[in-house]
């Protein structure tokens, strides 16, 4: 590379937030706006500490156990789900609930809810230990199975193949799942499979960003929090397709080496990551010397939720929950 060369940031759209984290987000800034802090979320509300440190700020309580919940407090659940037995636990506590379970979280729930009650034995494609995972294997503990490679698929007994269902963890890619499920189609042939609806549109657009950005640049940068699996995933679709790629929390994380001798930088951010670092990461990378942004967009997304009935009706501040 010449001094005189053109250094390019190419970044990838669509990028960070998408409907379901922006939903539970709206969630806690309405909830705090209309009744006031404290208010307490089970769990981190999405996997970003950016954004649950500047929930916190303003009065948001983060918590694992619903013991730590004063009784008649006001309780939002996470964007990732829970099991039915912790909203009984909620309600056994006398907590006002706010759910900010994302819509596609919730759909696979009614599926799973819907096999067994069709004694089904279910099939939960997912990351073990998960929040997502961990609710969703609660709606029908008796009946389902987690797996999550080919090899735990290859293991499997059931009690009868011809009545077996998949669902997945929703933040899994069409390309993660692939491979599991043509295994379970060729175990147990009349298995029932989820349509592609079921999958995340956010992540499988993410992730087809990446390979795009993988293809046209040197370097990958994905904007995201350690503990987010979409995140991290965007690092290895872009390994896997032979560029070097690097998550980051922030602009502060970038390693000048890792771009000094590189003419065009991809630049992603998982779907929990607010634009703002996206911005801040671009004014870095600047600095590094990358004078020109192009856009790189693969698709387009409209999608929105709606917020939870108690929050669009009038009366809200005596009915919350």
């Amino acid at each position: 590379m010449t001094a005189a060369a053109t250094r390019t940031i190419l970044l990838a759209s669509p990028r960070g937030f998408c409907a379901g984290v922006s939903y539970a987000i709206d969630i806690v800034d309405l909830v705090l706006e209309r009744f006031g802090p404290p208010v307490y979320v089970r769990h981190e509300i999405v996997h970003n500490r950016h954004v649950v440190e500047d929930l916190r700020e303003r009065g948001a309580r983060f918590v694992d156990d619903l013991a730590e919940v004063p009784a008649g407090s006001l309780l939002i659940f996470s964007a990732h789900g829970v099991a039915p037995a912790v909203r009984a636990d909620a309600e056994a506590r006398g907590l006002r609930v706010v759910d900010a379970t994302c819509p596609l979280v919730t759909k696979v729930h009614l599926q799973a809810l819907k096999y067994a009650r069709e004694d089904f034995e279910i099939l939960l494609i997912g990351h073990r230990g998960h929040v997502e995972v961990v609710g969703t294997l609660g709606h029908a503990p008796e009946r389902m199975h987690l797996v999550e490679t080919v090899d735990d698929v290859e293991r499997l007994t059931l009690r009868d193949p011809e009545r077996v269902a998949i669902v997945t963890q929703t933040t899994l890619s069409v390309d993660d799942t692939r491979a599991i499920v043509d295994t379970i189609r060729r175990r147990f042939p009349a298995v029932r499979t989820p349509s592609t609806d079921d999958i995340c549109y956010a992540t499988q657009n993410r992730q087809t960003a990446v390979k795009e950005l993988a293809r046209r640049s040197q370097c990958v940068l994905v904007i995201g929090s350690p503990t987010s699996s979409n995140a991290n995933r965007l690092v290895e679709v872009a390994r896997q397709a032979g560029t070097a790629a690097h998550l980051i929390e922030d602009a502060q994380a970038i390693d000048p080496a890792w771009v000094g001798e590189v003419q065009t930088v991809g630049l992603s951010a998982g779907a929990s990551t607010p634009e703002a670092l996206v911005q801040d990461t671009v004014d870095r990378l600047r600095g590094l010397g990358f004078t020109t942004l192009c856009d790189l967009q693969t698709a387009e997304e409209d999608v929105t939720f709606p917020l939870p009935r108690e929050l669009r009706s009038a009366g809200d501040a005596d009915s919350a929950g």
